[in-house]
């Protein structure tokens, strides 16, 4: 922990917040019920309830854009081999993007942020990699 940040301690709770002392953002250190956040992008959701629903909306849909990235195969047999290695090294790159960003979303330790990127992950894998949906299926 930086010694240099200022401490808070809440009342009645044994989480512990820092504030920055030039940004005066609330940087939780363990998971959180608040809509009070901040995620992805300085002072957004902010305070609004619209705002941090539409962020829970879409760090749910990003999750689901990294299950579709991680199980399309777009490379047909019979294609140049270089071509489609670094045609997949493309897809590679965009799916870890986009991994992190909802990481780094988690890393807010909201509780919100958290259910809905494990309910996007578990709804991308439910349409896009179980067999389910799939012609093959035996």
């Amino acid at each position: 922990m930086n010694p240099s940040l200022p401490m808070m301690a809440w009342a009645n709770s044994n989480e512990t917040t820092q504030i920055h002392p030039k940004s005066h953002h609330l940087i939780h250190l363990s998971f959180y019920w608040g809509r009070n956040t901040c995620f992805l992008f300085p002072n957004w959701p902010g305070n609004s309830k619209g705002m941090y629903g539409l962020g829970l909306i879409f760090v749910f849909f990003l999750a689901i854009l990294v299950e579709f990235f991680s199980n399309l195969k777009l490379v047909k047999p019979g294609s140049n081999r270089a071509a489609a290695v670094f045609f997949q090294a493309g897809i590679q790159a965009v799916r870890a993007g986009f991994a992190y960003m909802v990481m780094l979303a988690v890393m807010s330790y909201n509780g919100g942020v958290f259910i809905a990127a494990i309910l996007g992950h578990a709804v991308g894998y439910v349409v896009f990699g179980s067999p389910i949906f799939k012609k093959d299926m035996d």
